[in-house]
């Protein structure tokens, strides 16, 4: 089916008070680290981010809540006929419902709706442990890299430079967030960690409870920080062909994740238990250093 905005050239959707209502309190009960990113935008294209971020909540709970498998798979495969109704021009979930006006103002591709859905379905098809490295690709495309693409249309910042930054900010976090949450994951049978990557370090185990305590986990677990690094670096460098006006709240997230990972590296990978997080006004002076002035 196209990914165009449903009903191109007809008139724009009325704004749904309700729906609206609904997804600005997902977001208030979510507390959510992008909340002060979001809150920089002007009040359309927050309100946008705060539909796409309802909508990423709703299908990252399907995966991540207690419940059986096969009502989990049915959960998105609802939210794949909710996504067609949407660019159908009939949504039916207030979620969807808040979507459509934000849809046909900044064009946002159904194809990154649907990208999404399917990284969620990749957590809870089979428990991901010591992925390839295709497949922590792919898996971070989609749930990160989606989200990343989503939010550059909002933003306004659509050309190479922005979708680039989408995917390469995207894969950064995401990674990021797997070696923060190593012993959170592993409390639910994931590891995240590539297999190739464990087997290079001489971790052959492939239980998530037993690579915590593997010797090799360290230099495992240095190399990909290594590999995020990077990705933060050329995320830098694609900000300087960007609006940094437009992309304000990705410059937060990144410069925000640029230091939950030193810290995780100064803490080292040994104490996976040990919760590293900014506290809030750690934020709010990355926000004032690096967006506000």
């Amino acid at each position: 089916m196209s990914e165009s905005p449903a009903g191109a050239g007809a008139p724009a959707p009325a704004r749904d008070p309700e729906a609206v209502a609904h997804v600005r309190e997902v977001v208030a009960r979510s507390g959510t680290s992008f909340l002060l990113g979001m809150r920089m935008l002007p009040k359309p294209r927050r309100e946008a981010m705060y539909a796409i971020y309802a909508f990423c909540r709703a299908v990252d709970d399907i995966a991540d809540e207690p419940g059986e498998r096969q009502a989990k798979l049915a959960g998105l495969d609802a939210w794949r006929r909710e996504i067609e109704r949407l660019y159908g021009g009939r949504p039916d979930h207030p979620i969807a419902r808040a979507l459509a006006g934000p849809l046909r103002e900044y064009a946002l591709p159904k194809a990154e709706f649907l990208a999404l859905i399917d990284g969620m379905e990749m957590d809870v098809r089979d428990t991901i442990q010591a992925p390839s490295l295709d497949d922590f690709g792919l898996y971070c495309r989609r749930v990160a890299g989606a989200v990343g693409m989503l939010s550059v249309h909002v933003f306004g910042e659509t050309g190479a430079a922005g979708r680039e930054l989408a995917v390469v900010l995207g894969e950064a976090l995401q990674t990021t967030n797997i070696l923060r949450d190593l012993a959170e994951d592993a409390g639910h049978g994931r590891l995240y960690l590539p297999g190739a990557l464990l087997d290079k370090h001489g971790v052959t185990a492939r239980d998530p409870a037993a690579v915590l305590t593997a010797p090799g986990l360290s230099p495992a677990c240095a190399e990909l920080a290594g590999r995020a690094r990077g990705l933060f670096v050329r995320a830098r460098s694609l900000l300087a062909d960007c609006d940094r006006g437009r992309v304000r709240p990705a410059i937060l997230m990144l410069e925000s994740y640029d230091r939950i990972l030193t810290r995780l590296e100064a803490r080292g990978w040994d104490r996976p238990e040990v919760p590293v997080r900014l506290s809030r006004l750690e934020k709010l002076w990355i926000a004032l250093r690096h967006c506000l002035l």
